[in-house]
């Protein structure tokens, strides 16, 4: 693979500009067809097989209007200077219900003043719309439409407010600042690292053109998929910290080699041929990972992980191609714009780093002692982490989504904000519907009587008599883990005549939580096995492979700590911003530390990205070991050497992805701030703890047989090469030790 690499590097850097004006014009179509052409969005939270989907299908079966998802919004009304039933109020009140009867795709519209639309305060009220269809994707412009057409009630003093159900991670996410703000980061730890401005842009414009590129693509295929409305800031987070690392690397090992007197069209094919090939199976790590995620059982899981997966792959041919190109038409240019006091020893800085490998190599039991205390306190807190349904109640304040979650807490209660879709399959069809058969009064008895329950709706019945519908209202918030044990008790329901089905979003989230959980072995396993292999091919070496995947879970146990720590143990929600929740009378809590329940999809997400993520160090570590070691067979010198080389742009690689996933932290969205934490927190214990202490411990203890390969094994696996140490071995020449090659099959093959 090396070979077709570096021949693939040498053509890019030939023709440069050709290559340079394809990405430009490539990138400028795909962001301009995503501006005029966008691909709609949409939170397609279906859970195939499970009792909170049998409740939709139901529910799309013969209800009409204003049943099922996207089907309906609300309209809460506040009244702070006195109650909604005074005449100059209703009045207004009555005119914005009848301006939104007037807006496109609304059916039906129940005025405040009929029954259940006003809070006991009466200074709180609801406009409840029934919308035609089901689509989701039109429910934001709708909802933008109703809340205009609400205007004469805000011109009375009526505070108007739109509420849509669903939690915070179903909101639309739009980038934009934290951007902005990991790329400046981004750009000062690259003019710390290489010291010129020049070096400094390349990776930042080759992420930039990658990012543009792969974001077009996502939007575009919107027209033919369901995006969910998360896809654009995950591809955008993972896509700007790969891409800038990915060119890193190369731009590191590109400078090195010119200033060991290599021409520029020597140093560009090298440079594509071993650290590409680093690039291609570390991509490759990270695409394995993200793909594992079709396994999840879980639709919205399943189609964010391959969509994030074009970004990563968007990352990669930049970085074989795109940059390439600007390494050949730069030339030596490329460390032009050399700015003072910084980079003065350009890429031989590694000494600090060299004397740190040499000082794990000679006592590898006590550094090995030392990793394994940290990583172990950095973990121990993940036992606490605490899972749940991440409500409204913790979206931004300000905004209308929470204000409306607090508005209709203070009103009606904490469960208005969660209201549970009872759905009962009828086991006779019904054709009497005037007065309600009896199955249907004994079926709203049944619900009222669960514990927990505070209101039961009237049944509704189908067009076709076969199912039945009762809205429930539960005593508890969607985030309150006891909300999940009243959907329980409803559907331990035996009502005779009916089946019964619970739906809404609490129902809904505590099904997906069940399918995950029962799904992460598979997904945990398939991705640690895929990885092992993949590394296996790479480096022909068992042991690495196995150790290298062990490795990166350890890394997984630090980030679900300070995940626990942060928001199940609350001793630093409002550190990243988080809100003070509201109290069961509407009051904001005065508690300097909350908790914050962390969606149960969220936790093998982040799996899945920081297993790929982590092993892209471990890649570009192991090459550097293994390079060494080919040359003069001594292991710990080798361990040594590798760190010594790659510790300096490793550190460098990792404090880009923690800026750029810190300045996603400042999001509004506290799943985008859950992300942040936990990738942030995972890639900076991994690139100093594990691949700057426990790795190289680990490889001095292990020796040789870091790089033993059975005989048998090494027949059958096929000839590929990460290194690119062929390259090496014609500068050393008969330096290189013959003994490594004759002990370790196959280790010098590739």
């Amino acid at each position: 693979m090396s070979g077709l690499l570096g021949r693939l590097g040498s053509w890019c850097a030939r023709h440069g500009k050709a290559v340079l004006a394809l990405w430009v014009v490539a990138a400028a179509l795909l962001t301009a067809g995503s501006v005029f052409f966008p691909g709609p969005v949409s939170n397609d939270v279906s859970i195939p097989g499970t009792d909170a989907q049998r409740a939709v299908d139901l529910m799309k079966d013969g209800f009409g209007p204003g049943y099922g998802v996207g089907s309906s919004a609300q309209i809460v009304l506040y009244s702070p200077d006195g109650p909604l039933i005074s005449e100059d109020r209703k009045r207004a009140v009555e005119r914005a219900v009848d301006r939104i009867r007037d807006v496109p795709h609304v059916k039906e519209v129940k005025s405040p003043y009929q029954v259940g639309g006003l809070a006991p305060s009466l200074e709180i009220g609801i406009i409840a719309i029934k919308l035609e269809g089901n689509d989701t994707a039109k429910l934001a412009e709708t909802t933008k439409l109703l809340s205009a057409a609400a205007e004469p009630a805000r011109a009375a003093g009526i505070e108007a407010v739109p509420a849509s159900s669903g939690s915070p991670a179903d909101k639309e996410i739009k980038t934009g600042t934290s951007e902005i703000i990991g790329v400046v980061c981004a750009l000062l730890v690259l003019l710390l690292a290489f010291g010129t401005l020049v070096a400094a842009m390349i990776p930042i414009f080759t992420a930039l053109i990658s990012i543009a590129t792969g974001l077009g693509v996502v939007s575009l295929l919107g027209h033919i998929v369901d995006v969910p409305k998360q896809a654009s800031i995950m591809a955008t987070m993972i896509g700007l910290g790969v891409g800038i690392d990915y060119a890193l690397f190369l731009l590191s090992r590109h400078r090195k080699l010119l200033a060991d007197g290599l021409p520029v069209p020597e140093a560009v094919r090298r440079t594509a041929a071993g650290s590409g090939g680093a690039v291609v199976f570390a991509g490759g790590t990270v695409i394995i990972a993200l793909s594992a995620l079709m396994l999840a059982g879980f639709p919205l899981l399943q189609t964010l992980g391959w969509i994030t997966g074009i970004s990563v792959v968007c990352a990669v041919v930049t970085s074989v191609t795109l940059v390439p190109a600007l390494l050949g038409l730069l030339g030596h240019r490329v460390n032009a714009l050399r700015l003072p006091f910084t980079g003065r020893r350009g890429s031989h800085g590694s000494s600090g780093w060299a004397s740190l490998g040499n000082w794990v190599a000679r006592r590898p039991w006590s550094v090995l002692a030392l990793s394994v205390a940290l990583l172990g306190a950095l973990a121990a807190p993940a036992l606490a982490l605490k899972l749940g349904t991440l409500d409204n109640g913790y979206a931004d304040r300000g905004t209308d989504t929470r204000r409306s979650y607090e508005l209709l807490q203070a009103g009606f209660g904490p469960g208005m904000n969660g209201p549970l879709v009872v759905v009962a399959d009828l086991d006779t069809r019904v054709v009497d519907r005037e007065p309600a058969p009896a199955v249907l009064g004994n079926l709203k008895e049944r619900v009222a009587d669960v514990e927990g329950v505070v209101h039961v709706g009237d049944p509704v019945l189908n067009r076709g008599g076969t199912a039945a519908l009762v809205q429930a209202i539960p005593a508890y918030a969607p985030g309150d883990p006891r909300a999940l044990e009243v959907v329980k008790a409803v559907r331990a329901l035996d009502v005779e005549g009916a089946q019964v089905h619970v739906g809404g979003q609490v129902a809904g989230m505590a099904d997906a939580g069940d399918r995950i959980s029962g799904r992460t072995p598979l997904v945990v396993g398939v991705v640690v096995l895929l990885s092992a292999l993949l590394l296996l091919l790479a480096f022909r070496s068992p042991v690495v492979a196995i150790k290298a995947a062990l490795m990166n879970l350890v890394s997984l146990g630090a980030a679900f700590g300070a995940l626990s720590l942060v928001f199940s143990l609350g001793l630093g929600s409002r550190l990243v911003g988080m809100d003070t929740p509201v109290s069961a009378d509407g009051s904001y809590l005065s508690t300097v530390f909350f908790t914050v329940p962390i969606d149960s999809y969220i936790p093998l997400m982040l799996f899945a990205i920081l297993f790929g993520l982590s092993m892209d160090y471990e890649v570009f570590l192991l090459t550097a070991v293994r390079q060494a070691y080919m040359k003069h067979g001594d292991n710990r010198r080798a361990v040594a050497e590798g760190l010594g080389s790659t510790g300096r742009v490793i550190t460098s690689a990792a404090l880009i992805m923690v800026a750029v996933f810190v300045a996603f932290v400042a999001y509004p969205d506290p799943m985008v701030k859950i992300f942040g934490v936990g990738l942030a927190v995972a890639i900076a214990v991994d690139a100093t703890i594990i691949r700057g202490l426990l790795v190289p411990a680990t490889m001095a203890l292990l020796g040789r047989a870091n790089w033993w390969c059975p005989a048998w094994l090494d027949r059958i696996l096929p000839d590929l090469s990460v290194e690119g140490h062929e390259e090496d071995e014609e500068r050393k020449g008969p330096e290189r030790p013959e003994g490594p090659r004759r002990e370790l099959v196959g280790a010098g093959r590739g």
